[in-house]
């Protein structure tokens, strides 16, 4: 299986909606927007199994100091092989000297980010205004 890991920006709306609603993420019901949003990121990483997008994480930051992580998903039928920890790398090939690098991480997704090096911000706590309803 060789998966190629790259910056494209050339993806099609319905391998977006079908990646998202494969994770059962609730921006997929938005798809126009869902695909703006990512086009416009600071980065966009994706991940591509036979012109079939697998997975992807995007970036949204101000160039110099800080990087927010909105978006890392990974098809589930390829989970656990790698795939997320290779998008993370590509990302940090551009931010790892940030100051600060954020994301906000779903339980099922703690013990991932914990490995590849991310940890929680002190005593901090996440607050948001979301109109999602799968966290």
């Amino acid at each position: 299986m060789k998966i190629e890991i790259s910056e494209t920006r050339d993806i099609e709306i319905q391998q977006l909606i079908s990646l998202y609603k494969a994770n059962k993420w609730s921006s997929a019901n938005e798809p126009d927007a869902l695909h703006k949003a990512l086009l416009n990121s600071h980065s966009l990483v994706t991940a591509w199994l036979n012109n079939k997008l697998i997975g992807l994480g995007n970036a949204i930051s101000d160039g110099y100091l800080v990087v927010y992580y909105p978006h890392l998903l990974v098809h589930p039928d390829y989970q656990g092989q790698g795939i997320g920890k290779m998008i993370v790398e590509k990302m940090q090939q551009k931010y790892k000297g940030f100051h600060m690098q954020m994301l906000t991480a779903d339980v099922t997704a703690i013990n991932f980010y914990k490995k590849v090096g991310f940890s929680k911000a002190g005593e901090t706590q996440p607050m948001w205004i979301y109109a999602g309803n799968e966290h």
